[in-house]
Order: C-alpha cells, then structure tokens, then sequence
C-alpha cells in the first residue's frame, strides 16, 4: 500500500519470447493478443505504454505499480494469454511463453523513445535478430548473465504472416 503524498514514476519494459523461439505469433490476430495483454496490465494497476512485438517475441511497457512484484505481474500475463491463444485457437500448434523474461527500466523523458521503439519492432527486425536485440538491452543495462540461462536463440529469418 502506498503512502499518502507519495509519487512514483518507474517505467519498465518487458521482453519475453515464445518458447523455443517459435514464430507462433499470427500477424492476423496479434492485435488481439496484445489488447488482451494491454487488459491484464491495466486489471493489476500498471499503465499501458505500449505493447507489440514479433511472431517469436513480444515488447511490454508499462507505468509499474509499485503494488505487484514483476515477477508476479510476468506470471500473469503468460498463463493467461497462454489460456487465451489456446482458448481462441490462433494457432494449431501448442503454445507457451518460454520460461524467463528480461525487465528494462527507463526515465520519463526515454518514455517516447521506447514507445516507437516497440511501434516499429517490425521494422526494427528487418536490421536486427531477437538475440542482437536482447543481448544489446543486456550490455546498454550492464546486466550479468550466465548464456545457458538465457532465451534459445536461433538464427531464423521473420516470417510475418
């Protein structure tokens, strides 16, 4: 619970993969999954930033509250939108979110950068892959990391349906 006379800005970016790294993500019903997602954040007291990503991976920015733990908030999001794919059936193949997230906090006045950042993901991949992405958010944060614990990473092209 949060004090009276309190004031908090933290803004976090979230990055999780499909499992395997399966491109699984349909570019025809991503939109809807990314509402869905926008409504789980918003349900726990976070504000949406923006979210989008690629058939293998997804972007999520938010204006944290200070009130859920992240990993919590991350479990959420993923068996529920794992529900909610299999529910729909937007995919014929069986789909998860592969275990582990990276979580990237920014100031305010890196707000708008981060939003089209996530807006052109799209483009973005046209120049790099996932792991030159990830691994570039690891470095900029100087985060430690042990490569065994991180995403599979494969060299595969874009497919957008």
């Amino acid at each position: 619970m949060i004090m009276a006379n309190t004031n908090i800005d933290i803004n976090i970016q979230l990055v999780f993969a499909v499992k395997n790294r399966n491109s699984l993500i349909g570019k025809s019903w991503r939109t809807q999954l990314n509402q869905y997602i926008t409504g789980i954040v918003q349900n726990y007291g976070h504000k949406i930033l923006r979210v989008n990503g690629m058939s293998d991976h997804i972007h999520i920015f938010i204006g944290y509250n200070v009130n859920q733990l992240i990993p919590d908030l991350i479990e959420e999001i993923k068996s529920s939108s794992n529900k909610f794919i299999r529910d729909n059936r937007f995919t014929p193949y069986k789909f998860e979110w592969q275990s582990g997230y990276g979580a990237f906090s920014y100031s305010h006045s890196d707000r708008n950068s981060v939003i089209n950042y996530i807006i052109n993901q799209q483009e973005h991949h046209h120049k790099k892959t996932f792991e030159e992405e990830y691994m570039g958010f690891l470095k900029e944060f100087e985060i430690e990391f042990k490569a065994p614990y991180l995403f599979d990473f494969f060299d595969v092209p874009y497919n957008e349906d």
